[in-house]
């Protein structure tokens, strides 16, 4: 792994190694994926103010999120299916997060369930909610992440309606799969993942299957996603989910500034600004476009987290420049754990590590705290 220097090289060794389905699951994103590409295009057009002659010789990269104490300002954000990207993924990517000292959210759609990390880990980790029409089974899944001990809930809000991907239709991604000849083969030239994957202990929903009746099988089971998702959720269903969940509470997925707002009264301690990493309204602002103004606007009322397009630890920068607190990642350490696993996600937190800390000392800054919009070139 040592010649490994960058996210885009576990990308390219991911994309390899797992079959294409998956990969492009994680990778892609919706209808002409012009949001996904702005989310890059968009924090690569933020330049930084170099300075010279500085003592950086003390750089701390520590903070705090939600607050407790974080190596670093980095979040490993919800991703579904991980553990078909590797075997028990899930797993192995919160072990990942908690050796680095940051915080690993588990989806809903995760491979293992919450009872599997929360047997095999050593730490609390956060959950992310899907809110779908079934509430009886969403107080059962709240309950199940308040017994596992999670230290918080992340509701993911932009996800009543959901966004067409182009590759995961071609790709046959349905549930159950839609099989061919080319999956088969595909399948059949990775032995290593296929060996891997069957050693998991899922290969499938682990938070679905087995806990909603008539589903005891995969084919029901996707009749049954299938009819879930609930156009009618509201803010109401915000407030009937604080009744429910005791502690700390994280809204993901605001882009506009007017649902900020709205956010700042639900009693959630932290937002993230999201755009579900271009999987979803295509043509969206990018979420570093839109971060300014949410940060000028409630950026006293809560904590402001940043999601969409991190790949390096100088996006990282750009986005605690333009106010926010923290950073989500998702296909940068997804990225990581497809090509080698565990240690992956490790390279993947130590290259975003290293380029952060690089990037403060030509700055000349020595601590997260000193970040803000002084540090770039405008």
């Amino acid at each position: 792994m040592k010649r490994i220097t960058c996210i885009e090289d576990l990308r390219q060794r991911h994309m390899r190694k797992v079959p294409k389905a998956f990969f492009d699951y994680a990778d892609r994103g919706s209808y002409a994926e012009e949001t996904l590409r702005a989310n890059r295009d968009d924090l690569a057009k933020i330049k930084f103010r170099q300075r010279i002659l500085v003592d950086v010789s003390r750089r701390d990269l520590s903070t705090t999120i939600l607050g407790e104490p974080a190596s670093l300002p980095l979040i490993l954000a919800p991703i579904g299916l991980t553990g078909m990207q590797y075997g028990d993924g899930e797993i192995h990517a919160c072990r990942a997060a908690q050796a680095a000292g940051i915080p690993y959210t588990l989806s809903t759609m995760s491979i293992c369930s919450i009872e599997d990390v929360a047997a095999n880990v050593a730490k609390p980790f956060w959950f992310q909610l899907y809110v779908m029409k079934d509430r009886g089974f969403i107080k059962a899944l709240i309950e199940r992440a308040i017994a596992a001990k999670c230290s918080a809930l992340v509701l993911t809000v932009d996800l009543q309606v959901i966004g067409q991907r182009h590759a995961d239709i071609k790709n046959g991604m349905t549930v159950p799969p839609e099989w061919s000849l080319s999956k088969l083969f595909d399948f059949a030239t990775k032995p290593a993942w296929v060996a891997g994957v069957l050693r998991g202990k899922r290969r499938t929903f682990g938070n679905l299957m087995g806990h909603l009746k008539g589903t005891d099988d995969i084919t029901s089971l996707g009749a049954w996603i299938a009819t879930q998702f609930d156009t009618t959720l509201n803010w109401k269903d915000v407030d009937w989910i604080r009744s429910i969940w005791p502690g700390k509470l994280v809204l993901k997925g605001i882009l506009d500034v007017e649902d900020a707002n709205e956010a700042a009264k639900s009693g959630a301690q932290a937002l993230v600004v999201s755009n579900h990493g271009g999987r979803q309204l295509d043509g969206a602002p990018s979420t570093i476009e839109a971060l300014p103004e949410i940060v000028d606007s409630i950026g006293d009322k809560m904590e402001i987290m940043f999601d969409g397009g991190i790949r390096s630890g100088q996006d990282v920068m750009r986005a605690l420049a333009l106010g926010a607190k923290s950073c989500m990642i998702g296909r940068a350490y997804i990225h990581g754990l497809g090509a080698f696993g565990g240690p992956g996600v490790e390279k993947a937190i130590d290259i975003i590590r290293n380029e952060l800390a690089t990037t403060m000392g030509l700055c000349g800054v020595n601590t997260i705290a000193e970040i803000d919009d002084h540090v770039l070139a405008i």
